[in-house]
């Protein structure tokens, strides 16, 4: 019969691939990070400066507030603890992502995944603020656009590494 899963299809593809889903996180964090920069050269005037403004800010969620305060410029200490808390974050985000579309269409996969940015955005700039009130800076249209390319980008990676997975079974 046709449509009708053989030998466990149906639950391997409903099954979240682990390996799939950390990569994903992880090719999201970086092409979100490219879009971020990328838009803050080409469209505005804040380059560097929303950078080393985002690598203190990020750094400050397990350094305390004493990494706020300027001169804000480059700093290679803050910015190892921004990116190992930039990719920890992307990495779990990427299994949350996965969990989303796995089982899913390629067009909805990346529907939900822009979806999840925007919550993600509004979770990040709005919610976390209650804890880390120093992210209210960085609302704006830039970091909504980092948010959306990095959900759609974990929804696309992970399904495409996930089929590819699959299918080496």
């Amino acid at each position: 019969m046709t449509g009708v899963p053989r030998n466990g299809e149906n639950e391997r593809a409903m099954t979240i691939k682990l390996s799939a889903a950390i990569w994903a996180g992880v090719a999201a964090g970086i092409l979100s990070s490219v879009v971020e920069v990328l838009l803050w050269v080409v469209l505005t005037d804040q380059f560097p400066a929303a950078l080393f403004r985002d690598v203190r800010l990020t750094a400050a969620m397990v350094m305390g507030p004493r990494a706020l305060p300027p001169p804000i410029g480059f700093n290679l200490w803050y910015m190892a603890v921004a990116t190992l808390i930039h990719f920890a974050l992307s990495v779990i985000y990427g299994l949350a992502v996965a969990a989303l579309v796995t089982g899913r269409g390629p067009r909805t996969a990346l529907l939900m995944g822009a979806l999840f940015g925007a919550a993600l955005y509004g979770i990040n700039l709005y919610g976390f603020t209650l804890i880390f009130p120093w992210f209210v800076q960085a609302r704006d249209w830039v970091t909504l656009t980092a948010h959306l390319a990095f959900g759609i980008t974990a929804a696309g990676t992970y399904r495409y590494l996930a089929l590819t997975a699959r299918r080496d079974e």
